[in-house]
């Protein structure tokens, strides 16, 4: 991939208004539509996020003379489809033509767009609504402007496909033609803004929409943040301390400078923890090629204070993990009375479950150009959160908002780890040290995976009881992990209310004594979102332990399964559940829900077939990020597998660790 900087279209708000009321276009704000009693059904949480939603309006929408509709992307794009989907939704409502609809990235600033962090599986939730509600704000003031030039009533005249039609007559006006005097209107009222039935949807649900950079990603034209190219370009790659929290003790730069195109060395100072995004410090190679940089860093003789977290070691944090999910923690559910059910059970089965460490390795690993001089700050990055990047550049350099400029470029990947902007800091404070030059941070893999804000570790435990017929009594679920918080606050040692409501205080099973423990736990790396978060480790241990129950029971793990989730009810979880943000009555947890995707997935997966021998299949069900998802898996055993022998003891247990591959079955959350 070699295209240059002038191929990224990013704009700026200023430029986009200028352009468009310069040639008469029509442009539309988002989010000016009151959320009112209208649109009370298609609550989308939104609201409750800090930055979700703003007041001032802010530029989504734009037509041409010549009737292009220009939607501008405010999500980033790591293969999601959030360029596509936002602007599409805004299409429809539009009832514009897609042949027609140019989409363009937005620059970080989140008073102007709103929420811009594309995480936590909220772009479509949130923002399908004001983005359908700006279309079809658009869309009436362009029939009230052919309203008005025909001197007919309003209610005579209809969008369809790109122009206003009058009914009784048949006239017909193209988009082009009433933009500027649709510009002139005032927006329309909520209660004029009527959103169209699904039934008359043209691209939501229908499947007939490519992502709009398909053919550029495609043919290698696609513009990512390592495609960056800018004039007197510097590249940059840093030796940073390899322990959290280590710092430069000393380094001797000589050989380094002798590297063919290596020009100066440059320290970055570090930011002990918690460093939240900053940068961690280090020692940078600055070249006239990446290559070069990277062999300058080779060349360095460094001494690091590896600091308190020294010691460290993974193998002994593991066991220290498993013996703290071995004894009682902090009660976080509580029903009925577990201890005195375990105690009295016919039998009872324990197991213990652990997942490493996971390093998000995106395919296109973090790198950032960036040029600070004259006051003003321009970066070009693959970065999750825009508007986040351009705060903590303020923050770092002591600039103005209006005088930071971030153009976001395709991800090559993300997962989470895009969100942090570490990386973007770097190259601008190096920038800034080359009084003025752009430099390019480039991250080699190696450097992905050392420095990543890892998936946290977690030990999970969990003990359960049954009775004489095989019927789970009592249920008690220990879980140990360092949480994300130590990246943002010192010395928390317990997973947050967010983290346990990712399968802890949501487990759906209708089971008289339940108790649900969390355990302390020193957090001693850089931690930080991965796709599907805390529900990695929870999903994992209790739908395995799940199969275990059956076996133990001597069931079918499918029938155990539906047997756990009870009957059809919404669950009550603890106060302190987050829910993902959103509205629990909206979004409610369902075991009908669950019960149904089990079904579902055990049929077409024709669950219970006759199996080859040493074959076996597993069935599992979660919700995760308030989607129901349930995932059927078969496994072949060969001469090479280790020995799956289980305890045929009163009391058994076992201990896993995470690894699988499955077929799955996603219910997806839809308004009805």
């Amino acid at each position: 991939m070699s295209a240059v900087h002038a191929n990224i279209e990013n704009v700026s708000r200023r430029g986009f208004l200028k352009g468009l009321f310069a040639t008469g276009g029509l442009v539309v704000a988002a989010e000016f539509i009151p959320s009112g009693a209208a649109f009370a059904a298609y609550a989308t949480g939104a609201a409750k996020m800090a930055g979700g939603v703003v007041s001032d309006p802010h530029v989504f929408v734009s037509i041409d003379p010549s009737g292009l509709v220009t939607i501008v992307a405010h999500r980033a794009e790591m293969g999601t489809g959030a360029k596509t989907s936002l602007p599409m939704a805004v299409a429809d409502e539009l009832e514009a033509d897609w042949a027609r609809v140019k989409v363009v990235q937005s620059p970080g600033d989140e008073k102007k767009y709103g929420n811009q962090n594309t995480d936590g599986s909220r772009s479509l939730r949130h923002f399908i609504q004001p983005m359908r509600e700006c279309g079809a704000a658009a869309r009436h003031m362009l029939e009230i402007a052919a309203a008005q030039r025909w001197n007919v009533p309003v209610s005579e005249v209809q969008a369809q496909n790109h122009e206003v039609i009058h009914k009784p007559s048949g006239r017909k006006l193209a988009y082009g033609d009433l933009a500027a005097a649709a510009s002139a209107l005032p927006t329309p009222p909520a209660d004029q803004i009527k959103l169209k039935d699904e039934s008359g949807f043209r691209y939501l649900g229908k499947g007939n929409v490519q992502i709009v950079d398909l053919f550029d990603i495609t043919t290698g034209r696609a513009v990512y943040g390592i495609d960056t190219k800018l004039a007197g370009l510097k590249y940059a790659v840093i030796a940073r301390p390899p322990v959290m929290g280590g710092k430069l003790a000393s380094y001797d730069g000589s050989a380094a400078m002798k590297v063919p195109g290596v020009e100066k060395i440059v320290v970055i100072e570090g930011t002990p923890p918690p460093s939240k995004f900053q940068p961690i410090g280090g020692v940078a190679v600055i070249a006239r090629n990446t290559w070069a940089a990277i062999k300058g860093r080779d060349a360095l003789v460094i001494k690091w204070d590896d600091g308190p977290h020294a010691s460290y070691d993974s193998a002994a944090y593991k066991a220290q993990l498993e013996e703290t999910a071995r004894k009682p923690g902090k009660v976080v559910r509580d029903e009925g009375d577990p201890e005195k059910a375990l105690g009295s059970a016919a039998k009872t089965v324990f197991a213990e479950y652990y997942a490493p460490h996971l390093a998000h390795a995106p395919m296109e690993p973090t790198c950032a150009t960036a040029r600070v001089s004259g006051g003003k700050c321009e970066v070009w990055a693959a970065v999750q959160s825009p508007g986040g990047t351009q705060n903590e550049l303020v923050e770092k350099l002591g600039l103005k908002p209006e005088d930071v400029t971030v153009n976001v470029t395709l991800l090559g990947g993300g997962f989470g780890r895009k969100s942090k902007p570490d990386f973007v800091l770097e190259a601008a404070l190096l920038s800034r040290e080359m009084g003025g030059a752009p430099v390019k941070v480039t991250w080699t893999r190696e450097d992905d995976l050392h420095h990543d804000y890892l998936h946290t570790v977690s030990a999970e435990r969990i003990d359960a009881g049954l009775d004489a017929q095989g019927k789970v009594v009592a249920w008690r679920h220990r879980t140990v992990a360092p949480t994300i918080r130590a990246t943002f606050v010192p010395d928390p040692k317990l997973e947050q209310a967010g983290e346990l409501s990712q399968g802890v205080l949501d487990v759906p099973f209708n089971i008289a004594n339940l108790r649900c423990e969390v355990g302390e736990a020193e957090a001693h790396t850089r931690i930080g979102w991965f796709r599907s978060v805390s529900n990695i480790p929870h999903a994992f241990a209790i739908q395995s332990f799940v199969a275990e129950l059956a076996h133990a029971a001597g069931r079918d793990p499918k029938d155990m399964l539906i047997e756990l989730l009870g009957p059809p009810r919404l669950v009550k979880p603890p106060a302190e559940y987050t829910n993902y943000g959103d509205p629990l009555e909206t979004y409610p947890i369902d075991t009908a829900r669950l019960r149904r995707v089990v079904e579902l997935v055990a049929d077409k997966a024709e669950w219970g077939k006759k199996l080859p021998p040493r074959h076996g299949q597993g069935i599992a069900v979660h919700r995760s990020f308030l989607s129901y998802v349930a995932t059927v898996i078969e496994v072949a055993v060969d001469d090479t597998s280790p020995n799956m022998a289980r305890s045929a003891s009163r009391t058994g247990g076992s201990s896993r660790t995470i690894s699988t591959a499955s077929r799955s079955f996603a219910s997806k959350n839809r308004r009805r």
